[in-house]
């Protein structure tokens, strides 16, 4: 049986998602959460970048609106954060499209805005 493409990574991730839940519960806009993102990452000294822009192209030109992924972790994983009642297909074709548009293989889809904390595995 293979592994788990950065299984370890998203592991950790999620643990730090979990603490988040924890602390903040639901009910909180979107960027709250992203906000507490930001503290959780910084305090576990990860390599991240913020709102990591992607062109888009078509025909061979670049369209003038690029895409906005939430989070690149470790330069190898997107990490798109959500506050809803649950996640649906939409959100998952995001982060497939922000995957193709940045070239990386694996998308972690976080929702914060259940009961209990929800994420996929996404992988292009």
């Amino acid at each position: 049986m293979s592994e788990l493409l950065y299984s370890q990574e998203t592991h950790r991730l999620i643990g730090l998602c979990m603490e988040i839940h924890r602390g903040l519960g639901k009910g909180h806009v979107e960027i709250i959460y992203k906000d507490a993102v930001v503290v959780e990452l910084r305090q576990a000294g990860i390599a991240f970048e913020r709102e990591k822009q992607f062109e888009v192209t078509y025909k061979g030109v670049v369209l003038a609106h690029p895409y906005y992924a939430d989070f690149v972790v470790w330069d190898k994983i997107i990490f798109e954060a959500k506050a809803v009642e649950g996640l649906t297909s939409s959100h998952v074709k995001q982060v497939l499209n922000y995957l193709a548009a940045s070239k990386l293989q694996l998308g972690l889809l976080v929702n914060f805005g259940a009961d209990s904390l929800e994420w996929k595995r996404v992988i292009l």
